[in-house]
């Protein structure tokens, strides 16, 4: 699947090496800091003003800052091995999912355990599960903003 536009390849059967090359400096991008901060103060402002038993200002830093530098690398991960099935594509699979059970799960109940917070894990994996993959889809794109939109210009301009 080509990115319309510069051509920039989004997935690829060879995602071990995409990832080798450069994948690791896309949160640095400046849109992508920025909306992070965003997000977070959304968070934040609900981790304190709501008032929910398992939610507070250090599990929200946790689970927001471990999902901006993992989510974006699990889905790219999960849909490059579905998508071209390399070899080993198979076990690539469950160590994203595992990463993604980490941040989602482990994360929430080993900070709620040492904070001494109550907890409510099925109510947490309902809500930050899915939550994890659409933050991951948001920040997935590699490119800066201009080369973004100038994409999804190009990707709605109809044919004709």
């Amino acid at each position: 699947m080509d990115v319309p536009g510069n051509a920039r390849t989004f997935f690829s059967p060879d995602y071990l090496a995409a990832m080798r090359a450069g994948f690791w400096r896309e949160p640095r991008r400046p849109w992508k800091l920025v909306t992070f901060a965003l997000s977070m103060s959304v968070l934040l402002y609900g981790a304190v003003m709501f008032e929910i038993a398992d939610w507070d200002v250090g599990v929200t830093l946790l689970m927001g800052t471990l999902t901006y530098l993992l989510a974006p690398w699990c889905l790219f991960v999960v849909v490059s091995a579905l998508q071209f099935r390399p070899a080993g594509w198979w076990w690539h699979l469950p160590v994203a999912i595992a990463v993604a059970l980490f941040v989602v799960d482990t994360s929430y109940m080993v900070y709620s355990q040492l904070v001494g917070n109550q907890t409510d894990r099925e109510g947490n994996f309902h809500a930050s599960f899915p939550l994890y993959f659409l933050a991951g889809a948001a920040w997935l794109y590699r490119g800066s903003l201009r080369e973004l939109l100038a994409d999804l210009r190009s990707a709605t301009r109809k044919e004709g």
